[in-house]
This record gives C-alpha cells, sequence and structure tokens, in this order.
C-alpha cells in the first residue's frame, strides 16, 4: 500500500535544530552534510539499519555494547555503552539529527533528559513506554476501545491463581517488562504450576500479568511507519508462524487473508500509530481467533523480525523506511515485489556444524542462486537469530518450502529433502 500523502513544508523537520546537550561538547549540524542517525543498541536492527543508511548517504551510529556486536562490526561510528547508562546516552546523541532505537529498553526518564537537553528522539517516550510496559499498553489499548485478550495484573500468586479458575487454565503468565522470542512467557495449566511459577517471578522482582489464553487460528503483523509530521504508510499484513515461543517464519502478504480483514488490520496500525504518537517503525502483532477476531498482543516500535520480508520484496523496505519516518522525509512505496515473499529465520542448530559458514553460503548459492541471505555476522548457539533468508515466488507452499529449506541449510549443513551436489 503506498505511503499515505502528508505535506512537508521545507525546513519543519528535526533536520533543521540544533542538539545541545549538558556535560559533553555540543556541535552544531553542518547544513551541508547528510544526516547523522543514532541507534542505541547494537544487535541485527541496526546493523541492517546501518546497511540502508549507505544506500541514502547517511551516517548510522550505534551505542553498542561490546565491539563485536552485530552493528559495531560494520559501521564506522561506534560508541561503547549500555542503554541504561544516560552519560553514554549523551555521548551518543551529541550532533545527531535523530536518535533512535534497535530495542525498546532504554529508561523513559533518560530520555525525557535527552529531550530537555535539545535531542531528538523518535520514537518519543510517551509512545514507547507502550512497547515496553506491557501492562500499561493493555490498559492503554483497552481504554482506547482495541481488542485485546482478556487481562489482570498480578501482584500475589492468588492473583494468578483466581484469574485461571475465572477465566479456564491453562492461562498465559507474562513478564510486565522484558522477554522476547518466548522468553518470559508461561503457560501454567493448573493452580499449583502458576503459583510456582507467580511466587519465583514476584519474589526475584518480576512484575507480572495474566491473560486469557486465546483460541489461536494463526498469528498475524501489521507493520506500519509514521513519521513526526503525521505522514504513514503500511505494508501487506503478513503471517508469522512460531516455534518454541519464537518467530521462524513470515509469510507476506498472509495468505488467505479476507480482504476485508487485512483493511481492519491495516487501519488499526494506523490508528495506534496515530493516538499512541509512535514515530519510525512500528509492528502491530495481532492474533486471529478461529472465530475471526483480531487481538492486539504486542507492540514493537522499531524494525521487527516480522518485517524483514520487505528488505528484498517491497518497494521500500523497513529499515529505509524507519530512516526516513525518523528524519521526517517524506516515507517511501510499500507495495510487494512479488505475489509472495517468505522470510525464514536462520535459527543455530542444537550442535553448530562443522562446515563453515561461508562453505554453507557457497552451496546454498550454487542450488538456490535467488537466495537472499542476510547474516548478523553473530556466533552460533542453539535457536540464536543468526540470520534470514527470503524468497520470493508466485506459489505460497513453494515458496514457503524453499525459504525454509535454505533457512535448515544455513543452520544445520543438512538438505531436509536429502539433495547431495555431488551426486546431482
Amino acid at each position: 500500500m503506498p505511503a499515505i500523502p502528508g505535506r512537508q513544508p521545507a525546513g519543519t523537520g528535526p533536520r533543521g535544530t540544533m542538539t545541545i546537550l549538558s556535560n559533553v561538547s555540543a556541535r552544531s549540524f553542518d547544513s551541508s552534510a547528510m544526516p547523522t542517525v543514532t541507534m542505541i543498541g547494537g544487535g541485527q536492527l541496526a546493523r541492517m539499519t546501518h546497511q540502508a543508511a549507505v544506500a541514502l548517504g547517511q551516517r548510522l551510529r550505534v551505542l553498542a555494547e561490546r565491539p563485536d556486536d552485530p552493528a559495531a562490526q560494520v559501521t564506522p561510528e561506534v560508541v561503547l555503552g549500555t542503554h541504561t547508562d544516560l552519560a553514554a546516552l549523551r555521548k551518543a546523541a551529541v550532533g545527531s539529527h535523530a536518535v533512535t532505537f534497535d530495542h525498546e529498553h532504554v529508561p523513559t526518564e533518560h530520555l525525557e533528559a535527552l529531550i530537555a537537553e535539545g535531542v531528538n528522539v523518535q520514537p518519543p517516550p510517551g509512545a514507547l513506554v507502550y512497547a515496553q510496559d506491557k501492562l500499561a499498553m493493555r490498559r492503554k489499548l483497552a481504554e482506547l476501545g482495541v481488542p485485546v485478550p482478556v487481562f489482570t495484573a498480578v501482584a500475589s500468586a492468588a492473583d494468578a491463581v483466581a484469574f485461571g479458575d475465572e477465566h479456564g487454565w491453562p492461562v498465559v503468565l507474562k513478564a510486565v517488562r522484558g522477554g522476547y522470542d518466548g522468553r518470559g512467557v508461561w503457560m501454567p495449566a493448573d493452580a499449583a504450576e502458576a503459583t510456582r511459577i507467580a511466587d519465583d517471578q514476584l519474589a526475584h522482582g518480576v512484575a507480572l500479568l495474566a491473560e486469557a489464553k486465546v483460541d489461536l487460528k494463526r498469528e498475524l503483523s501489521a507493520m506500519v511507519a509514521r513519521s513526526p509530521f503525521g505522514q504513514a504508510a503500511v505494508w501487506p499484513v503478513v503471517e508469522t508462524v512460531q516455534r518454541n515461543g519464537q518467530c521462524a517464519v513470515v509469510i507476506a502478504p498472509a495468505p488467505e487473508l479476507p480482504e476485508q480483514r487485512a483493511t481492519e488490520a491495516s487501519a488499526l496500525a494506523l490508528r495506534l500509530a496515530s493516538e499512541l504518537g509512535t514515530t519510525g517503525a512500528m509492528a502491530v502483532e495481532l492474533f486471529e481467533t478461529h472465530a475471526g477476531e483480531l487481538l492486539v498482543n504486542e507492540l514493537a516500535m522499531r524494525p521487527h523480525n516480522s518485517g524483514h520480508w520487505s528488505m528484498d520484496g517491497a518497494v521500500t523496505g523497513q529499515f529505509e523506511q524507519h530512516l526516513r519516518a525518523v528524519l521526517d522525509y517524506p516515507l517511501g512505496d510499500t507495495a510487494p515485489l512479488a505475489p509472495v515473499t517468505v522470510m525464514a529465520n536462520i535459527l543455530g542448530a542444537p550442535e553448530a556444524p562443522a562446515m563453515s559458514m561461508d562453505e554453507r553460503l557457497h552451496h546454498l548459492f550454487a542450488r538456490m542462486p535467488d537466495a537472499r541471505v542476510h547474516l548478523y555476522g553473530k556466533g552460533e548457539r542453539p535457536d540464536r537469530k543468526i540470520g534470514h533468508i527470503n524468497i520470493l515466488g508466485d506459489d505460497v507452499a513453494a515458496t514457503r518450502e524453499q525459504a525454509e529449506r535454505a533457512a535448515h541449510w544455513m543452520s544445520h549443513a543438512v538438505w531436509t529433502d536429502g539433495w547431495d551436489p555431488h551426486h546431482e
């Protein structure tokens, strides 16, 4: 779907401002230079954002914890430090035209301090909190009349047990903050298990909420981008296939999704971006129930795994669009380039193969020259996301089979169909 038109008066965007930081040497912008964007976090999302920045002639600076973090390996401007250290955040922000994120975990009080010092933070902390705090997000969405699973705060094991007794077992317990790829989520089957989990987590200072388990048909994701000016664009709604609580495959567009429901999901994502005041890319992760209802599961206010397909499968990929949005550029066309694009995550095997990654890549290209491979520069360990593969095609089943076979080969150095290049 193309970008929603919006006027963009010259000289009104964040690039026309000056960043003034206390306790560090501030410098004004060179109006003749292309912008510098600082991304907090040095993971694969920052690495792929750097690739998009290079194509646009921009510079991406990253705040990374280690010099071998995925983004720190490739970008020339690296500030070493943690996202919880205000001094490190200030250092990374100096001279930036915008500060943005590859994860949601920066304390909002630190971001408020940066804004008070003149830093252009996108998305702003007032929006980001709804991606950080699942309970705040659930309450806000319920206030807006947006469908969400039935939920409650859990202050004691008794709260979890009472919720399960009322809404049926199993229930879903979630850490209010943190947690990803299935971490921080539990599904106790009965009161005894819920009591054990809640007592343990609460004793370790983990705030919890409980949700009713949804009669789930599948999971969907509606990706949107929004600029500070208010221009917005959406990509086609996709299906996300989860395994062990972790995204394994994304199919774009979601197969057999009625047009009315796809429009409903996209409209919801656009509405939430506007009403929450988010900027940059945002993923609205959705449950589609067997009854045909759409419920919001999670929000991610940054580039997201469910948008990786767009790097090769859309006119404008999510990483370029995120940069456009946080810099208040006009947004790009999000139309798909093929009838179907399937992304498959390359996940670390239980035991890393003896064959090197480079040799695996060599064999993959020999068999599948149309595979679009994105590796993150990460060491292999079980279930770790070390890359992804995009395959464009005409048929959902055939394209998905190709993508999953390619990803499995890159993880395990084993072809799922027993193919042997030396005997073909």
